[in-house]
């Protein structure tokens, strides 16, 4: 292990597959490491590095200005996007701190390609100092044995063929196939929704992907022993350019450079507290006339003592208590829509139905 460098684990994967839920249970579960988390997520309103930051992050002198508690957010886009605009001064920013820091977490973004934030430790000004630990695949377990490999790949492929500017843009299973062919380990989640043939479907399809040297894990709710996901010490980027992807494929043939999520759209809603079974039916009813690929945020239901988080995927809406409410911060509730085409008016007139003080629009 280079015990001389910051070792960086990269968490990959799509929106939905579980990847907050597996880093919050690696903060929670980090002892006395000290752990620097990257956060990565699409959307105007960062809801996974607010759900990051309910977790002991125990480091009395984190790292950066632009946090004080090790959770830094990078919000103009995916990091393969913005490697150079973002990245790089983050990572400067947290190598300058290094005598306080264990570890480096990053998330990146749903649709984000792991090969060039991973090309980005080979600079000579974050190679010095820093490692890649692994690159850690996340994947939908109950999505890969339905051979749909994400919640509702069907609107996301709909929604680039529409666009003629897409042409040339991966497919869901290429992109899929990107972010495996960087992983040092693939973790599937929700596997408590798995029986044995659906286990075997995925293990088989893996094993068609994977080298024998990629384990693979399969995890319930994030639960996984973080001794398991950090010192792997793969020195991913020493590897890294010789892994040939789709998305180097369509480069090579001159086919125009963009990416899929630079098409998205999003909008946040803020509201008073909230019927939460109200906003439960309104939220369904939007994902079944909308083109909406993703919905998260908090909720201030009734006059409920704890904050509610909401995630919704696809057909899939999850809610949850995660804390009390505070006497210092105004409870109200703020959601996070991510899609194609969003008719924002319409979003605004639903969910601002289930509460009584007007809603607002933040975008």
């Amino acid at each position: 292990m280079q015990l001389d460098k910051i070792h960086a684990t990269v968490v990959t994967g799509f929106l939905g597959s579980g990847k907050t839920t597996l880093l919050s249970h690696l903060i929670a579960n980090a002892g006395d490491k000290r752990i620097a988390v990257i956060v990565n997520e699409f959307g105007e309103m960062d809801i996974d590095a607010e759900l990051l930051r309910g977790c002991p992050l125990d480091c009395d002198d984190a790292p950066g200005s632009e946090s004080e508690d090790g959770v830094y957010e990078l919000a103009n886009g995916c990091i393969c996007c913005t490697v150079q605009e973002e990245f790089v001064p983050v990572m400067k920013k947290l190598i300058e701190k290094r005598d306080t820091i264990d570890h480096i977490v990053i998330e990146t973004s749903g649709l984000a390609l792991p090969k060039p934030l991973v090309q980005a430790f080979n600079w000579p000004e974050i190679k010095q100092h820093c490692t890649v630990d692994s690159v850690i695949a996340v994947l939908d377990g109950p999505a890969i044995a339905a051979g749909t490999w994400a919640a509702d790949p069907a609107a996301v492929d709909n929604a680039r063929r529409a666009d003629a500017s897409l042409d040339h843009d991966p497919s869901l299973a290429e992109l899929l196939d990107d972010q495996l062919a960087a992983a040092d380990m693939a973790v599937v989640s929700k596997a408590d929704q798995l029986d044995e043939r659906a286990r075997t479907t995925v293990s088989t399809w893996l094993e068609a992907r994977l080298p024998a040297t990629v384990k693979t894990l399969f995890v319930a709710n994030g639960a996984v022993d973080a001794e398991l996901l950090t010192g792997l010490d793969a020195q991913t980027e020493q590897r890294i350019e010789a892994i040939t992807t789709h998305h180097d494929a369509h480069h090579e043939a001159g086919e125009a450079h963009e990416h899929a999520h630079d098409h998205f759209d999003s909008t946040v809603i803020t509201l008073g507290p909230v019927d939460g079974t109200r906003l439960q039916t309104a939220l369904r009813q939007l994902i079944s006339e909308q083109t909406i690929y993703r919905v998260k945020g908090f909720v201030a239901d009734g006059d409920k003592p704890m904050r509610q988080v909401v995630q919704g995927v696809g057909e899939r809406i999850s809610h949850y208590f995660d804390r009390l409410w505070t006497s210092d911060e105004q409870r109200q509730t703020r959601l996070v829509f991510i899609g194609h085409g969003l008719n924002v008016a319409r979003i605004r007139e639903a969910v601002s139905a289930t509460e009584d003080s007007p809603a607002t629009t933040d975008a």
